[in-house]
């Protein structure tokens, strides 16, 4: 039997929340809220993932091809840092991302991205610090 979860996820959520307002908790949805409510956790840090993948990938190109620099590849590196500005002060348990680990993880990722983009080879070792992606200072 499908659920109005799996049919229609918009409505499902609209009976969710008018449940909760009204102190229906007996009707609640709880292992899908459960999972949702997982999910928005996971969403966040992914959205931070991306913005610092996103800068290593503007980075690499700044430093790989420094006769093509852009101020589109500046303003992308600067909206990114101040995303990433954002989504700490929105949620401050996300600092527990901002790890080597995490920046050697998306350094590869962006390091191939970067490599289909431009066709340059790039060296797989990582020599960014969390300080050059969040803060190096950078100017045409």
């Amino acid at each position: 039997m499908t659920t109005l979860y799996e049919q229609d996820f918009a409505l499902w959520s609209e009976q969710m929340a008018e449940l909760i307002a009204s102190g229906q908790f007996d009707k609640l949805d709880i292992a899908n809220l459960v999972e949702e409510i997982k999910d928005l956790s996971k969403r966040e840090r992914d959205r931070l993932f991306s913005s610092l993948r996103l800068i290593l990938h503007h980075l690499l190109k700044w430093d790989y091809q420094p006769k093509l620099r852009s101020r589109s590849w500046l303003m992308t590196i600067q909206s990114e840092r101040s995303n990433i500005e954002d989504y700490l002060e929105d949620s401050p348990s996300l600092k527990k991302y901002m790890t080597e680990e995490t920046l050697l993880k998306l350094y590869k990722k962006a390091c191939l991205d970067a490599m289909v983009e431009t066709g340059i080879e790039i060296p797989d070792h990582c020599t960014y610090t969390l300080s050059d992606v969040v803060s190096r200072y950078l100017t045409l």
